[in-house]
């Protein structure tokens, strides 16, 4: 009973935190977690607060972290087999975001910006040409896309439906069953109604006979 005691979540967290070393779940789980989820939370409170400073310092680490990202992208097959880099990237992302230490101002000011300046019409060149052809392609292709997305729309609404309106088929069959028969009923009772209200005008018919008039 000792075992399940205080000591337990104290050696279940040593345990994520440094025995995989080889699949890096954990620490790639928070790598996401600090690197994304967070920044954009606290960036979604920056741009509702309208505190300026905040987004100045969010703006700031998502060019940082963008920057970093498409690094990694082009690195990807140097990098993955160095140990323990999940761990050091996990340091990397907390280092940018503390404000003690504000990591994300210093890498931006001293070798981003400088960067960008440098080489800002050629980048302005490479950008504007994207959206060119970007645009270019997507007129020549709008049908393809119309099409994908009344797809899109079209499967959202069956899963929707599926998911939210599986009972309804259900109920309705279960009225229909119990309502037939009683249809049935009603209609055969109503026939039956007809025909004997015949069968008795024509019984009283039968009954009246005539007699003739005594003189």
């Amino acid at each position: 009973m000792a075992f399940l005691g205080s000591n337990l979540p104290t050696e279940v967290g040593l345990r994520l935190l440094l025995v995989p070393f080889d699949s890096n779940i954990v620490v790639r789980t928070a790598c996401c977690s600090v690197g994304v989820v967070l920044p954009v939370y606290n960036t979604f409170k920056a741009i509702e607060r309208k505190d300026q400073n905040e987004q100045q310092k969010w703006l700031l680490y998502w060019a940082v972290y963008g920057s970093f990202s498409v690094g990694e992208i082009f690195a990807d097959k140097l990098i993955s087999w160095f140990p323990l880099y999940y761990h050091m990237k996990f340091a990397f992302l907390v280092w940018l975001q503390l404000p003690t230490t504000n990591g994300a101002k210093q890498l931006y000011m001293n070798h981003l910006r400088p960067f960008f300046l440098r080489h800002q019409a050629r980048l302005d060149q490479i950008a504007g040409l994207f959206y060119s052809e970007a645009g270019k392609f997507i007129s020549a292709h709008q049908g393809e896309f119309q099409f994908m997305k009344t797809i899109l729309v079209k499967i959202f609404m069956s899963a929707k439906e599926l998911v939210n309106g599986s009972n309804q088929p259900i109920a309705t069959q279960e009225r229909r069953a119990i309502t037939g028969p009683r249809e049935q009923v009603e209609s055969s009772d109503s026939d039956g109604g007809g025909g004997g209200g015949g069968g008795g005008r024509d019984d009283d018919e039968d009954e009246y006979v005539s007699v003739p008039a005594v003189s």
